[in-house]
């Protein structure tokens, strides 16, 4: 089984605050983004590559990719999951993958969706992938930063109408 040490969404994927704060918190040496579309365009690499810095191999690979090589890394692989949206996440868990926890950072705004918290947003078809997640074991809490306090997608979303 992989070493992944920490799942999370962010729909802004590779950036300082990755890098500096959950990068370094995690222990992670290796960035893996899952993202089919990127993955497939060499030229929307770099920049997430240049924000990575040397601290940390980074790899792009499509999620059915992610599925497959998972399970495959070595131990000394200490890795830092990134997707862009839970639905993607929900397809590497019911692929097989295991995910205790998945972290809930940045998902913006966008039409259709509605706000948890000044930094989450989200519309039914993300609530659909959180219950998918947590069906096959993966609990979901919104966490901004490593020192913030950790709340369940659940209990933040229980009183909005989505």
């Amino acid at each position: 089984m992989a070493n992944i040490v920490l799942a999370r969404i962010d729909e802004r994927l590779i950036h300082g605050q990755i890098r500096l704060q959950w990068g370094k918190h995690s222990g992670a040496n290796t960035i893996l983004v899952a993202n089919d579309e990127i993955a497939q365009m060499e030229a929307l690499q770099a920049p997430f590559k240049a924000s990575a810095g040397s601290d940390f191999s980074v790899l792009f690979r499509t999620i059915d990719q992610a599925i497959t090589n998972l399970p495959k890394a070595g131990p000394d692989r200490k890795i830092l999951v990134l997707c862009k949206n839970p639905t993607d996440f929900a397809r590497i868990v019911v692929g097989g993958v295991e995910l205790p926890e998945i972290n809930i950072g940045n998902m913006h705004f966008h039409e259709g969706r509605t706000a948890v918290n000044k930094y989450i947003n989200v519309d039914k078809e993300d609530m659909r992938a959180f219950e998918v997640l947590s069906e096959n074991g993966s609990v979901c809490t919104l966490q901004h930063m490593p020192e913030s306090s950790k709340e369940c997608i659940f209990e933040a979303t229980k009183n909005l109408v989505i």
